[in-house]
C-alpha cells in the first residue's frame, strides 16, 4: 500500500480534479432518483395482500384511495364537488350515494346501513379512488390537487394523505438534516483536535463521499424516503473515524521523514488502509445483515449504507490524501494547543476501579434485558407524524363523524351467487368492529338484474374476474383489535371461497407485523454471527470476539431499555435496525482498545496491568472524537425532525453511541482484566509467543 500512497502524492492535483468531476454526474443521478414514501411497498411480493393489490391495479385500474368527508354542504354543491375531484387527473372514480339514487331522492330513503355509510347529520363521506397506487407520484399529486380545490370544512384522508404528508414533510426536512449534522461535528472536530483547518477538510471529503453515494443510489431505481435522510447522516458519523486516523498517522510520519511531506503521507495511507480496512468491515457487516430481511426496506437501507461506507473508505486514502497535502501549509498555520488535557489520569481511575464497573455492569443487566424485550412497538404511520398535518386533521375528522378508521376490501373470483355473497356479508357484518359493508349486492339488492345496475358502478366494483367489496371498520389500523378483526373476517371468506382475499391498508399492516417479528431475530442473529466471525479471524482468538460483542450487546440493550421506562413506543423501523447499525458501528471502539491490549500482551510483553492501561490511555481520546461525532451527527436530525420514524431511529443512534463508548470506556477494561487469563490461553498469537509461561514466570520472580 506504501507504492500506492506514493502514486497518490504524486499524482494529488489529478485525484482532486477526477473528484471534482465526478460530482457532476453523482449530482445529476442524486437528484434523478425517485424516493420512495410507502414503507408497505417493500413487503414481499409472495404476500397475499400484495397480490390482491396487483389485481386491483390491473383489473380495477385502481390501486389507492381516500375517503373525503364534507361538511355542512348542500346536495347540489356536494354533487358538483364530486364532479370537480373526478376531474382531477389520475382520479378513477368516486363513489357516493347519488350511484345509487338520483339526489332528488332524500337520502332517508337508502337501507339504514347504507344511510349510516354515507351520512352523519350534516357530514357526508365519498370515497374518491386513484388509478395509482399509494406511493405514486401521480396518486400523491392528484391528493394535492383534491386538497387544493375542495376547500374548507372538507377533509381528504386515507393512507394516500398519509404518504403525501410525509413526502412534503421529507422534502423540506432533508437538506436540514445534513447541515445540522455538520454543524454539529464540526464543532466536537474543532474541540477534540488542534487544528481549526482540518475539520473543514474532513467535512469536505465526507460530504464528496455521500454526495457520490447518493448519487449511485440512481442504479437502484428507487430508494426508500427513510434510507434517503439517514444515508448523509450515518455516512458522516460511521466514517469520520477514518479521516481521522490518516491524519493522526500522517502526523506521525511527518516526524520520522522530517521535510518530506510525500513520503510521510504515502506511509499514512499505507498505515490507514490496514487499520481503516478491518475496521470497516465490521460496519459493513452490520449494514449488510439488513439485506437478509424479508421486509425489503432492509435491503435498501443496507446496501445503501454499505456502500457509503465503501465510498467513505476510498475517499478516505486518495481524496483526502490530496486535499491535506494542498492545504498542508493551511493546517500547520492553525494547529493550537489541544482544548481536551490528558486523559492518562482518568484511565488509571477506570482500570483501577475495574470492579465497580462489573458491578454495576451486573447490577444494569437484567434490568436493561427486561426492557430490551418488552418495549412498545407501533406500525401505524399516522402515529409518526406531526398532528398539525392535513392527513392527520381529516382521518380525526374521519372518526369523529363516522366513527371509522380504516376500509378494508374484499377481493372475490367470479362466480358466487348472489346468495352465497349476502350470506358472506351477514358474517362479515356481525364480526366486532365492522360498520358496513358496501358491494353491488348491498347497493342494489340481490334482486336487480345486471341491465339495470349503472355502468360506471358495475365497472368500479366488477372486473369481469373479480368482484370487490369495501368493509368499514371503527378499529385503526395496525391494533390487536384491527388484526384480530382481519383474521376473522379472512376466515369467513375463505369459507365462501378459499381463492378470496382481504386487501388494503390495515392488511398489509398486519402482514408488515408478522414479516418484522420475525425479521428482528434473524437480523440480529445474522449480524452478531458476521461480526463475531470478523473478530475472530481479526484476533484467531476464541474469547475476545464473545467479550467485545457482549459489551456492545449490552449497551445496545441498555440503548433499547430507555424507551422501556420511559414509556415511549418505538416505530417498527427503528426496533428492527438499530440493533445491527450500534453493533456495526460502534464495535469498532471495542477493537480498537482490545487491538492495542494484544499487541502489548504479544510483542510488547507487558504484563495484564500495563497492557490495558496503555491500550485504555492510547484509545481514550479516539474513542471520545468518534462517540461524540457520532452523537453530533445524530442528535441534530433527532431533535430537528417532525417524522418520528427519522427522529426515533436517530435518537436511538445518538443515545445508542454515547452508551456504547461509556460502557467500551468502563466495562470493557474490567472484561479484558476478569478474562485475561482465558483469552492468553484461547488467542493464537498470545499462544504461539507463550504469554502465560512468560507470566508465570514473572510471578515467580516476582
Amino acid at each position: 500500500m506504501v507504492k500506492f500512497g506514493k502514486w497518490i502524492t504524486k499524482h494529488k492535483n489529478i485525484i482532486l480534479i477526477i473528484a471534482v468531476l465526478l460530482l457532476l454526474p453523482a449530482a445529476y443521478g442524486y437528484l434523478t432518483t425517485k424516493i420512495n414514501y410507502d414503507v408497505l411497498s417493500y413487503l414481499p411480493k409472495s404476500l397475499e395482500t400484495v397480490e390482491g393489490q396487483d389485481v386491483l391495479v390491473d383489473e380495477f385500474g385502481m390501486g389507492a384511495f381516500s375517503m373525503v368527508v364534507v361538511e355542512g354542504m348542500e346536495s347540489k354543491d356536494i354533487t358538483a364537488l364530486e364532479e370537480k375531484i373526478e376531474a382531477v387527473d389520475h382520479v378513477y372514480d368516486v363513489l357516493w350515494y347519488d350511484d345509487v339514487l338520483d339526489t332528488n331522492i332524500p337520502a332517508e330513503m337508502l337501507p339504514s346501513d347504507l344511510r349510516d355509510a354515507f351520512f352523519n347529520g350534516d357530514a357526508t363521506m365519498m370515497i374518491a379512488l386513484f388509478d395509482g397506487t399509494t406511493s405514486e407520484d401521480t396518486t400523491m399529486d392528484a391528493m394535492t390537487e383534491i386538497r387544493r380545490i375542495v376547500g374548507k370544512n372538507v377533509f381528504a384522508s386515507g393512507m394516500s394523505g398519509v404518504v403525501t404528508d410525509i413526502k412534503n414533510l421529507a422534502l423540506q426536512e432533508m437538506p436540514v438534516y445534513v447541515v445540522v449534522a455538520s454543524v454539529l461535528s464540526l464543532i466536537i472536530l474543532l474541540i477534540t483536535m488542534d487544528s481549526l483547518v482540518a475539520p473543514v477538510i474532513f467535512l469536505a471529503t465526507i460530504g464528496m463521499s455521500v454526495v457520490y453515494n447518493l448519487g449511485s443510489n440512481f442504479f437502484l431505481g428507487d430508494v426508500s424516503y427513510i434510507t434517503q435522510a439517514l444515508a448523509a447522516v450515518l455516512q458522516l458519523a460511521v466514517t469520520m473515524d477514518y479521516s481521522i486516523f490518516l491524519l493522526e498517522s500522517y502526523e506521525a510520519n511527518k516526524q520520522r521523514y522530517p521535510g518530506d511531506k510525500n513520503r510521510a503521507m504515502a506511509h499514512a495511507i499505507g498505515n490507514t488502509f490496514k487499520s481503516v480496512s478491518s475496521s470497516s468491515v465490521t460496519t459493513i457487516a452490520g449494514f449488510l445483515a439488513l439485506c437478509f430481511m424479508t421486509y425489503k426496506l432492509g435491503t435498501n437501507i443496507g446496501i445503501v449504507m454499505s456502500k457509503g461506507v465503501i465510498i467513505g473508505v476510498v475517499a478516505c486514502i486518495t481524496v483526502l490524501p490530496a486535499m491535506i497535502l494542498t492545504f498542508d501549509k493551511a493546517i500547520e498555520k492553525t494547529t493550537h494547543k489541544a482544548l481536551i488535557p490528558s486523559l492518562d489520569g482518568a484511565s488509571k481511575v477506570v482500570v483501577k476501579l475495574r470492579w465497580v464497573a462489573l458491578v454495576i455492569f451486573l447490577v444494569l443487566l437484567f434490568p436493561a434485558a427486561y426492557g430490551n424485550n418488552n418495549y412498545q412497538i407501533y406500525y401505524n404511520l399516522d402515529t409518526s407524524l406531526p398532528k398539525d398535518i392535513p392527513s392527520y386533521e381529516a382521518n380525526q375528522k374521519l372518526k369523529e363523524k363516522f366513527d371509522m378508521s380504516v376500509v378494508h376490501m374484499v377481493l372475490l373470483e367470479d362466480g358466487l351467487s348472489a346468495k352465497e355473497k349476502n350470506a358472506m356479508i351477514k358474517e362479515v357484518e356481525g364480526v366486532d368492529g365492522v360498520k358496513w359493508v358496501i358491494g353491488l349486492d348491498s347497493l342494489f339488492g340481490p334482486n336487480v338484474p345486471d341491465s339495470m345496475i349503472p355502468g360506471d358502478i358495475k365497472e368500479m366494483l366488477n372486473s369481469g374476474e373479480h368482484e370487490l367489496q369495501f368493509i368499514c371498520s371503527d378499529y385503526a389500523s395496525a391494533t390487536d383489535e384491527s388484526n384480530e378483526q382481519i383474521h376473522e373476517i379472512d376466515n369467513i371468506v375463505k369459507k365462501y371461497q378459499k381463492s378470496g382475499m382481504v386487501i388494503g391498508e390495515a392488511p398489509l399492516m398486519k402482514d408488515l407485523s408478522d414479516v418484522t417479528n420475525i425479521d428482528l431475530e434473524n437480523v440480529n442473529i445474522i449480524s452478531i454471527a458476521a461480526i463475531f466471525l470478523i473478530i475472530l479471524i481479526t484476533f484467531k482468538s476464541i474469547l475476545i470476539p464473545i467479550i467485545l460483542v457482549a459489551v456492545i450487546e449490552f449497551a445496545i440493550i441498555c440503548n433499547m431499555a430507555v424507551p422501556f421506562y420511559a414509556d415511549t413506543p418505538l416505530p417498527f423501523v427503528a426496533s428492527i435496525v438499530i440493533g445491527t447499525i450500534q453493533l456495526g458501528a460502534t464495535v469498532d471502539y471495542a477493537i480498537l482498545m482490545t487491538n492495542r491490549y494484544h499487541k502489548e500482551r504479544t510483542q510488547g510483553k507487558k504484563s495484564k496491568k500495563e497492557a490495558i492501561l496503555i491500550a485504555h490511555q492510547t484509545s481514550f481520546k479516539s474513542i471520545l472524537t468518534s462517540g461524540f461525532c457520532f452523537f453530533a451527527a445524530t442528535f441534530g436530525v433527532s431533535v430537528y425532525s417532525r417524522v418520528d420514524m427519522i427522529g426515533s431511529i436517530c435518537t436511538l443512534l445518538s443515545r445508542g453511541a454515547i452508551i456504547s463508548m461509556v460502557v467500551v470506556l468502563a466495562i470493557l477494561p474490567a472484561m479484558l482484566w476478569l478474562f485475561d487469563g482465558l483469552i492468553i490461553r484461547t488467542s493464537w498469537d498470545m499462544i504461539k509467543e507463550k504469554v502465560w509461561q512468560r507470566d508465570k514466570q514473572k510471578t515467580e520472580e516476582a
